[in-house]
């Protein structure tokens, strides 16, 4: 049974007054495996990693980004690559990922053992419909992002919907829709109706709904927000610790533990 995303706010199951969201991707890669790959092809091994970096961390969620599987899936299956670049049409590189059979079964098992070996409740973050459409339109070689817009954003909406229902089992308390662009173009953002297929999976599932920016992360449907750590918090002692409904924290990977464990004994 997934936890209400409103529980682990008013509640941190960390004991904080201030829940505290950690993505620790970067940082734990350098820390605990030394630079070496993440190892998003094997279940157990990733749910270990993700132990290890939970239990030295002490977040009030467990954050699983699944965009960034999908991103090593693209980069290991030369054929799923290849086939993501068959047709130039808008859409065509992420409709053939999201349905794509090997990979996304391997994304629900690798959600399974998460969902199964994690002590803390699930947040599952993917790219942003839009988002999603953008990078494997680039990576695909179909051109650049200028032409994207909230049409085609709707229509990448349904790829995501239906791809999510394969995730329907698990104990998800918060869909994470990332949308932050690093590319030179500019993408921006949409009205959140344009994700309305989306919307309507994650309110007949259940799960709260979150759209991560660069500097912040919104509910939909509420008016709570959580403020983004600036990265510099990790690096500098003497940074002053946010203020927020809640925290969303990404550790850069060059952080100093001390430095880092430290920070954290202030978000209390």
């Amino acid at each position: 049974m997934a936890s209400d995303f409103d529980t682990i706010i008013r509640t941190p199951p960390s004991g904080r007054r201030t829940a505290v969201l950690i993505d620790h991707q970067q940082y734990a890669q350098a820390i605990i495996l030394q630079g070496r790959p993440i190892p998003w092809s094997d279940p157990i091994a990733y749910s270990q990693f993700l132990g290890q970096a939970q239990g030295l961390l002490r977040p009030d969620a467990t954050l699983l980004d699944l965009g960034a599987f999908y991103q090593h899936a693209i980069a290991e299956d030369e054929q799923l690559a290849s086939s993501m670049s068959a047709r130039s049409r808008i859409g065509y590189a992420l409709k053939t990922l999201l349905a794509a059979e090997k990979p996304a079964l391997a994304a629900r098992e690798l959600a399974e053992v998460v969902a199964h070996t994690t002590r803390t409740p699930l947040i599952v973050q993917i790219p942003s419909p839009l988002l999603w459409l953008a990078q494997t339109h680039v990576l695909s070689g179909a051109g650049d992002v200028t032409d994207l817009d909230s049409d085609h954003a709707e229509n990448a909406a349904m790829y995501v919907a239906h791809w999510l229902r394969g995730l329907s089992e698990l104990p998800i308390s918060m869909l994470l829709l990332d949308e932050r662009w690093s590319g030179s173009a500019t993408l921006d953002l949409v009205d959140q109706q344009a994700y309305l297929p989306v919307t309507n999976v994650t309110d007949h599932y259940r799960w709260t709904l979150g759209r991560r920016t660069s500097g912040e992360l919104s509910v939909v449907g509420s008016m709570v927000r959580g403020t983004t750590v600036p990265v510099n918090y990790w690096l500098e002692e003497d940074a002053a610790a946010p203020d927020g409904e809640f925290l969303l924290a990404e550790i850069p990977a060059e952080a100093v533990p001390e430095t880092v464990l430290g920070q954290l004994g202030r978000l209390i």
